[in-house]
């Protein structure tokens, strides 16, 4: 940039071009021209006098425990599978225009888990770790605290609304993000009516499978956690030879047989459910745990939901959560990172197929964990590879560490030299535990689409909900401010701070 507001003369935007990096990255003119763009970009950049819209459409795409390091990291690894050094690379996530950061911490712990952040940001409150849609006044295990204390989730409010509904996730639908979506446990351990202790059966609560038949009437859910859905020792469909697989409930129901009877599948042979104005699509796919090469991608379930839920004039809400959290539960981070840029592929698909004039995408994470990575390793070290020097003990160390773990290891009274990881390879940690834990430090909110700039600075993760309801106009946001129906010191903030002059007209949708 030669003097400020004057672009670059043409012989050095020549000269650029020419340049490949590194040699590129020397001169000053490269990293001007690119701030200069990103200003520009930035400039352009405007709250959407747009109005919030009950049509619209939400997707919400959470990376369990996809914190800040494991995203710098993604970043590096997918510019390193794509041939370059890494550093330079960019995320389809983070082309979004708005971010925020994200307070995960739970009512009564400081480290969160996945019950108590997915409540907060799916159903808009701060709740106790361990359950699911419940308000703080719940106990986790104590089944008579659950009536009179369950919170509705964004995707609950979208349904009743009239929007087509869905989930998509890597693990088991029964699992603590998704299940907050739809469910209201005082465990989220409470998978099938077989995990339940007696008194709980007694007191009348359901379990986690049951009630994603029942609470909720979604349309597209793809995912695993087949077992708990049919009677006990029913074979799977799949491994019918792998008694692990079973079914497990013990009330002999088929809760796949009752989705599908209470959908009316059919609809000419479509698979939809018929109705006044036609035909609802729908989508049902309950994947074995086991674990499958031939089983579809995140990439590939986010496109097929997508699909099927845009039919719906009313708008969309679809969940999709790829299961970042198992590699560094077991300290194998090539598995985890590989997870994480599985997921940037599904967020820049959804690009492709919906549009940010219509739809608001929302990428965060439920919490992060104690991964990290450093040692002064050079520009272009491959992001699994081993820092330049040794260790005080004379030994290698990966960039890559965890803060505690099973990969502690100490053999003959000393650490073991690490080497070069294959994608099963677990990296050192600090302190010996079974499993990596979760870490309490805030996590990324990235989104794009109408009213996206509502996510901005440093938040309460509980504040994420709130944001997409009142986005799409769902209650409590279901009116503009200033009619007399929203509840409203949180509707007068929004509309102080951002100046918004918010009516509640037109189609959107709203995916995470």
């Amino acid at each position: 940039v030669g003097s400020m507001g004057q672009p670059l003369c043409p012989g050095t935007c020549l000269l650029l071009s020419l340049l490949s990096p590194p040699d590129a990255e020397k001169t000053p003119g490269y990293w001007n021209k690119g701030a200069r763009r990103r200003l520009e970009l930035a400039l352009a950049l405007q709250p959407p006098g747009d109005v919030a819209d009950e049509k619209m459409g939400l997707g919400q795409i959470p990376g369990q425990c996809m914190g800040l390091s494991t995203v710098s990291a993604a970043r590096i690894y997918k510019g390193q599978l794509a041939g370059g050094s890494g550093e330079e690379s960019v995320l389809a996530m983070e082309t979004f225009p708005h971010v925020a950061l994200a307070k995960t911490y739970t009512l009564d712990r400081q480290v969160p888990d996945s019950a108590g952040t997915g409540t907060a940001y799916l159903c808009g409150v701060k709740a106790n770790a361990k359950t699911l849609g419940l308000s703080g006044a719940a106990v986790y295990g104590k089944c008579h605290t659950t009536f009179g204390n369950e919170v509705d989730s964004v995707l609950h409010r979208a349904r009743l609304a009239g929007k087509s509904v869905g989930i998509v996730t890597t693990t088991r639908v029964q699992h603590a993000s998704p299940g907050a979506a739809y469910a209201h446990s005082a465990s989220r351990g409470w998978y099938a009516d077989t995990n339940m202790p007696k008194e709980a059966l007694r007191d009348g609560c359901k379990d986690i499978a049951w009630q994603l038949v029942h609470n909720t009437d979604i349309n597209v859910i793809l995912g695993g956690g087949r077992m708990y859905m049919t009677p006990r020792w029913t074979p799977d469909p799949e491994y019918p030879e792998d008694a692990d697989q079973n079914g497990t409930r013990k009330d002999g129901r088929d809760l796949i047989a009752e989705w599908l009877n209470a959908k009316q599948v059919g609809c000419e042979g479509r698979g939809i459910v018929p109705t006044g104005t036609g035909c609802v699509p729908l989508a049902l796919a309950l994947l074995s745990l086991a674990g499958c090469p031939l089983h579809p991608s995140i990439v590939e379930m986010t496109e097929k939901a997508i699909r099927i839920l845009r039919r719906n004039p009313n708008g969309f809400f679809l969940f999709v959560e790829d299961e970042i959290d198992h590699g560094h539960h077991s300290g194998r981070a090539k598995q985890a990172l590989m997870e994480a840029v599985m997921l940037d592929r599904a967020v820049a698909r959804a690009g492709e197929l919906t549009s940010p004039a219509d739809t608001l995408t929302v990428v965060t994470a439920d919490h992060s964990h104690v991964f990290t990575f450093g040692g002064s390793t050079p520009r272009g070290n491959s992001i699994f590879g081993l820092a330049p020097k040794k260790a005080k003990d004379k030994r290698a160390y990966t960039s890559i560490l965890y803060g505690n773990g099973p990969g502690y290891s100490i053999r003959d009274g000393t650490r073991p030299a690490a080497s070069l990881p294959d994608k099963d390879y677990r990296q050192q940690a600090a302190v010996p535990l079974e499993t990596e834990t979760h870490s309490g430090e805030d996590v990324v909110v990235l989104a794009q689409g109408p009213m996206a700039h509502l996510f901005h600075g440093v938040q309460e993760q509980h504040y994420i909900a709130h944001a997409m309801a009142y986005a799409a106009c769902l209650e409590p946001y279901a009116t503009e401010p200033g009619r007399g129906n929203v509840p409203s010191s949180f509707a007068r903030l929004l509309h102080n701070i951002h100046g918004l002059v918010h009516s509640c007209q037109g189609p959107r949708k709203i995916q995470f």
